[in-house]
C-alpha cells in the first residue's frame, strides 16, 4: 500500500526531485505547512507535490511548479516583489520569507479573505493583500525587482512590464491557458528581454482589463 505524504519534509524530497536546488526556497517549504493554505477537505493532499482546486474555477499552482517560477526570481532577501494571483497565499507565503517584502493581487474577494487569514494564522507580515484586477498590476507600489505571475495570457501585459524595475526579473506562463510556456524575462532599457524558459505547464487563464475577459475562464 502507497504512503500518504503527511508532512513538508515530503513536499520539500518532491521539490528537490524536481530540480528545485535553492537551499532558502527549499527550507521556506520546510517551515511553511501547506495544510494551511488548502481547503479543509483537501488537507491529506497538502504535501503531495500536486494543484488543489480551492472554488471559483481556481486551483493552486503545483508547489513544484511554484518553486520554479520563485526560483526563476533569483531572490536574495532584498526585494520589492510583486504577486499576480494570491489564490490561498501559499506562494505568498514563500515569497515572503525570501524577500524584503511582497504585494499580492487577488481578484476575487472570498479568496483573498482567505488568504489574509492564512497569512495572520502563520504571523506573515510582510505581505499588503490587494483585491482587485491584477493584469493592471499595482501600479501605486511599484517599481518591482521581481513580479510573478500565476496565469497565462499569450504576452506580459504591457503595465506589469512598466512597473518592472530596470534590471529586475518578470515569471509569467506565456499561452492562452492550457498549454504554456512558462517564461523568466529581465528588464532592460528598451523593456523585456526573455531569459529562458524554465517549463511547460497548464495555467488558468489571467483575466481582466489587459487579460482575458473576466468570464473567459477555460481554454479556447
Amino acid at each position: 500500500m502507497n504512503s500518504v505524504p503527511r508532512a513538508p519534509e515530503d513536499l520539500v524530497r518532491a521539490l528537490a526531485a524536481a530540480g528545485i536546488r535553492d537551499e532558502r526556497l527549499l527550507e521556506a517549504v520546510r517551515t511553511t505547512p501547506r495544510a494551511e493554505f488548502v481547503p479543509a477537505g483537501d488537507v491529506a493532499a497538502a504535501y503531495r507535490d500536486e494543484p488543489v482546486a480551492i472554488g471559483e474555477g481556481q486551483v493552486t499552482t503545483q508547489p513544484s511548479l511554484s518553486a520554479m517560477m520563485i526560483e526563476g526570481l533569483g531572490l536574495d532577501g532584498s526585494e520589492h516583489v510583486l504577486e499576480i494571483g494570491t489564490g490561498l497565499g501559499f506562494q505568498t507565503a514563500l515569497l515572503a520569507r525570501l524577500a524584503a517584502d511582497v504585494v499580492s493581487i487577488e481578484m476575487r474577494p472570498d479568496l483573498a479573505r482567505q488568504a489574509r487569514g492564512n497569512l495572520a494564522r502563520q504571523r506573515v507580515r510582510n505581505v499588503e493583500l490587494r483585491v482587485g484586477d491584477g493584469s493592471g498590476g499595482v501600479p501605486d507600489r511599484a517599481p518591482y525587482d521581481a513580479v510573478v505571475v500565476s496565469a497565462a495570457f499569450p504576452e506580459v501585459p504591457a503595465p506589469l512590464i512598466a512597473q518592472v524595475r530596470p534590471s529586475g526579473r518578470l515569471v509569467q506562463p506565456i499561452g492562452r491557458g492550457g498549454h504554456e510556456r512558462v517564461v523568466c524575462f529581465v528588464r532592460t532599457a528598451s523593456g523585456l528581454e526573455q531569459r529562458r524558459i524554465l517549463t511547460a505547464a497548464r495555467f488558468v487563464r489571467l483575466q481582466g482589463r489587459y487579460g482575458f475577459p473576466q468570464d473567459d475562464e477555460g481554454p479556447p
